[in-house]
């Protein structure tokens, strides 16, 4: 029977790069060591489990370049051991503790099988790189991997420097070739912001498709003929797809959706925090400070602070509930639309990838609870990627789309505020004066061209869309301060260098060890020939 609609489940995949070799332990490098643990690990093993059960499944995963670059360290990869090492210990203390008090010491078992678990898959099979496994999806069709921008840089704000936005798009895609081995079909505009005449630079390198926020398909134009459920394509040739909401509010929403359910495990109550401060101290950051080990004993229970105890085979049971009830939505929703429409509608449903497992911690097991209902308990919808669509529906209809992004307001709201906006002053002299240095040297010496591939790199990063998130919801403020101190100062530094001609070789190549990514880099991108 032929299917009645399309869905595409679509996971953004992204960390800021955050790698500090000067520190023995450094706090934020655990936003990695976290999101492998609770998010990587447990999608890949859900991934592979359902290969291996041969149910067939498309899944659409996006890859930030300082995500991969981060996979790929060697010293992170080594620290993310450590890290397990100290959590596997603290867990065999917690058995022992909580010996009688059954409901927290089965929990306790049960957080110790998890993080040895993650050791044996992350050490003995993946052999610490998790980009391979990844890859091996790609390469058998149940995973189509698109690429994104550079550092995650909000591409909207830097239209007034086009060079800017072709680096981030063309650096994005270069270190996508290099972990996939090959050219990328789909790509993920940061914080889905878009600006009209972006998709003109994706086509020069070969992208087929972009996502972004419904508003952005709905009021172009002229007005799309079926809305956000079918692509729209750019005068450039480049296909634009639109966020569905409906099914995207049952998955984000705390409130309304599905990973508020009282029955889940509650995020904010963790043992770094309950416990005694002697007990835990060998388990914190070198400063001492509390903070969340991944052990939390509790339910959501509901708005109160007599929280009871976190029962898994209960939240299981949950999570297949609410992957019943979003199969029954979207084929209620694709049975309207297709009344409507005289062609399959499209649903597509974007997520950030650390939802799942980091914030909903049975996120991994709703999504392969949905992928198999969806293959064996009804005939309406099927799993495709967003590039499956041309092979059914190849012409579509052209709209100009319009500015706009996800995040509050809808129009970067989020990144442009009284809180962060001092930032972009800065950005945008940093890039005029790259492009200045980089049409001035077409054919530099190597040691000022070592300078100006720095200068290029200290520029991709200062630009990172999380430093103006994290200023605007005041989360980590001090981080991001500094981090978009030194980026500012450092390539300071690098122009003055270039100008004058005078070099410190090992500040220089503290700076290249430091801040490590993007190897095969060519300040050139930057020059207004290209």
């Amino acid at each position: 029977m032929e299917r009645r609609g399309l869905l595409a489940l679509v996971l953004h995949t992204h960390l800021p790069f955050v790698r500090h070799p000067e520190h023995p332990a450094f706090l934020e490098e655990r936003w990695l060591f976290e999101a492998i643990t609770e998010t990587y690990l447990p999608l890949l093993e859900r991934f592979q489990r359902l290969a291996n059960d041969g149910v067939p499944f498309r899944i659409t995963m996006s890859f930030t370049p300082p995500l991969l670059a981060m996979l790929a360290d060697g010293m992170l990869q080594g620290r993310y051991v450590h890290h397990l090492d100290q959590l596997i210990e603290l867990t065999e203390k917690e058995i022992q503790r909580t010996q009688w008090l059954p409901p927290f010491h089965r929990l306790a078992l049960f957080y110790h099988h998890r993080f040895t678990t993650a050791r044996r898959l992350y050490v003995d099979v993946y052999r610490r790189n998790l980009i391979h496994p990844f890859r091996e999806l790609s390469d058998r069709g149940l995973l189509e991997p698109i690429a994104s921008c550079a550092t995650h840089g909000y591409l909207p704000l830097m239209e007034t420097q086009p060079a800017a936005v072709r680096a981030q798009i063309q650096v994005g895609i270069q270190a996508f070739e290099r972990a996939f081995g090959k050219r990328p079909l789909g790509f993920w505009l940061p914080e889905c912001g878009y600006h009209p005449g972006h998709d003109a630079i994706l086509k020069e390198f070969g992208i087929r498709y972009f996502l972004m926020d419904a508003h952005g398909i709905l009021f172009g134009s002229p007005r799309p003929k079926y809305g956000a459920y079918a692509p729209v394509m750019c005068p450039s040739g480049v296909a634009a797809f639109g966020r569905d909401l409906e099914s995207s509010k049952s998955v984000w929403s705390a409130e309304e959706g599905y990973p508020g359910d009282d029955d889940y495990r509650e995020f904010y109550r963790d043992v770094g925090f309950d416990l005694e401060y002697d007990y835990v101290r060998p388990y914190l950051n070198g400063d001492g400070l509390r903070l969340n080990t991944g052990i939390k004993y509790y339910r959501i229970t509901g708005k109160t602070n007599e929280k009871q105890p976190y029962d898994p085979d209960r939240a299981l049971e949950k999570a297949v509930q609410h992957a019943g009830n979003f199969m029954f939505n979207r084929e209620k929703q694709t049975e309207f639309l297709r009344s409507v429409m005289d062609r399959a509608p499209i649903i597509v449903s974007p997520y950030d990838a650390e939802l799942f497992g980091h914030w909903w911690f049975e996120g991994p097991d709703w999504l392969e609870v949905l992928i198999r209902k969806i293959h064996a308990e009804q005939k309406t919808i099927r799993l495709v990627a967003p590039s499956d669509y041309f092979h059914e529906y190849p012409t579509s209809q052209v709209i100009e789309p319009t500015m706009s992004s996800w995040g509050y307001g809808g129009y970067s709201e989020v990144w442009l505020n009284g809180a962060n906006d001092w930032i972009y002053r800065h950005l945008h002299k940093m890039a005029d004066e790259m492009t200045r240095l980089a049409n001035a040297h077409p054919r530099p010496d190597p040691l000022r061209s070592r300078l100006l591939n720095q200068m290029a790199r200290e520029l991709l990063l200062a630009q990172s869309s999380d430093w103006a998130f994290i200023l605007k919801t005041q989360t980590h403020t001090a981080y991001a301060y500094r981090r978009l101190r030194d980026h500012l100062a450092r390539f300071s530094y690098l122009s003055d260098a270039v100008r004058q001609g005078l070099v410190d070789e090992p500040w220089l190549s503290a700076a290249e060890a430091k801040d490590n990514l993007f190897p095969f880099l060519d300040y050139r991108v930057y020059a207004s020939s290209v």
